[in-house]
């Protein structure tokens, strides 16, 4: 493990340098956050980069066949901000900053949402749909009602519901009303003409796929959108991925990799 200095603003303190899956990983705290960027040997031209929002590491073929085919991965750590925007965007906005002045990334991404992960990426690709090539979810959170609240077929998560009501400044008499889930934040990304791609499991008890990507597949096609859809029979929220992944990698490299 070696020491590196790759900065230019004083929101980062580095880091290290280390081996991810073969490749070079920096490893660094961002504005506190601990965040890193895992580096191509062989970069494609103009740096396509996947943003993984959640769980780093977790599941990783997609990345891992992603970064070998030439694009940069990075993450900074999201854990409890669920997507809120008051919470994200300063951390998000100034971590893709860094990454396009220090790293040289292009300016549009791949984003990536694992689960509760499907909260930033959309809130993210709502807000700033220029700056997103396509978007890859995994089982993901598409509706707070359903998760963490579990007010529907899912299990659900107290603490993490606290959590997220603090984290958008709602109380539950608030929840009904509440539209600023990915279900109520598909206009600009239909405008946008976003590629979209879901992979989730039909007996799924955690994020259920009829309350969240199902729903989310409804409203989009409602506004004249579309998604691809890869549903894995019998198959519960845990795997995440395909093995092997080249479905959502070819995918992703027929919408990004330019």
């Amino acid at each position: 493990m070696e020491n590196s200095r790759h900065t230019q603003t004083d929101a980062v303190t580095i880091d290290t340098v280390d081996d991810w899956m073969g490749f070079k990983r920096h490893s660094f705290l961002f504005r506190q956050k601990a965040a890193c960027v895992v580096v191509p040997e062989h970069p494609l031209p103009g740096n396509p980069w996947i943003w993984r929002a959640r769980f780093f590491g977790a599941f990783p073929p997609v990345d891992i066949e992603l970064v070998r085919r030439g694009f940069h991965l990075a993450h900074v750590d999201v854990a409890n901000l669920y997507g809120a925007p008051r919470l994200l965007f300063p951390l998000w906005d100034a971590f893709y900053d860094y990454l396009l002045q220090d790293w040289h990334l292009a300016e549009r991404m791949v984003l990536e949402g694992f689960s509760r992960g499907g909260l930033p990426i959309y809130n993210w690709a709502n807000q700033y749909p220029q700056r997103v090539a396509c978007l890859y979810a995994d089982a993901p959170v598409c509706d707070i009602r359903s998760w963490p609240a579990g007010k529907g077929r899912g299990n659900g998560s107290p603490d993490d519901w606290a959590r997220c009501l603090d984290a958008y400044q709602i109380g539950e008499e608030d929840v009904d009303a509440f539209e600023e889930n990915p279900i109520d934040l598909l206009a600009p990304i239909v405008k946008a003409e976003i590629p979209i791609i879901h992979v989730c499991g039909d007996a799924d008890d955690g994020v259920p796929i009829e309350e969240n990507t199902l729903l989310l597949k409804a409203r989009l096609e409602e506004l004249g959108g579309a998604m691809t859809l890869i549903v894995k029979e019998g198959v519960g929220h845990h795997p995440h991925s395909l093995d092997p992944p080249d479905d959502i990698v070819e995918f992703i490299m027929r919408h990004a990799a330019s």
